[in-house]
């Protein structure tokens, strides 16, 4: 359970990166990309990866495969989530319905073709160093950074329940006035 946590972790705080240099890339009005309230994650991803290295070994090992069913596999966690954020905090924290062929502007294709060519190297090259450094996590560390992120979520969940997505940027409020 460790190594599953930890690689969720890593590659929900990979995909607080990857929105943080998409909106810097496409000079985006939303600079800051995260869903918790003191961590800088984005679990979309790290669920996604977590599905995809779920699939099996055959699909794993065709590149092929791979970026179709796991492109489809991201693309039905991105939806879910959509959901979840919806209902469960009264949040949307993306909307594709400014792009072609997105379905109710909660995934599209554009992005569905994105995340298939993100999986090659994440199943290929990141993979197997995440493990390695998974594993050398001290065991002593595992349940509080797991009882941190469980604290975080939950007040993130009522943070945007309560305020929405503007109220998980508490430093932004709390930065000086410049004159």
């Amino acid at each position: 359970m460790a190594l599953i946590f930890w690689q969720f972790l890593f590659f929900s705080f990979c995909g607080f990166l990857i929105e943080v240099a998409f909106a810097r890339l496409t000079h985006s009005p939303k600079p800051d990309r995260k869903c918790h309230l003191l961590l800088p994650v984005c679990p979309v991803y790290g669920l996604g990866a977590l599905a995809v290295l779920a699939l099996p070994a055959s699909v794993k090992a065709s590149p092929a495969l791979l970026y179709l069913l796991g492109g489809m596999v991201c693309t039905l966690v991105e939806w879910g989530m959509s959901h979840f954020y919806e209902k469960a905090a009264h949040a949307a924290f993306w909307s594709y319905h400014a792009l072609p062929w997105n379905l109710n502007g909660r995934v599209c294709l554009w992005f569905s073709l994105f995340w298939g060519g993100l999986l090659l190297p994440l199943v290929y090259l990141v993979q197997p160093w995440v493990l390695t450094w998974a594993a050398a996590v001290p065991d002593g560390v595992t349940f509080p950074a797991f009882l941190l992120y469980l604290a975080d979520a939950g007040l993130s969940l009522s943070v945007l329940r309560r305020e929405g997505p503007a109220g998980l940027k508490w430093y932004v409020r709390s930065r000086p006035l410049r004159a």
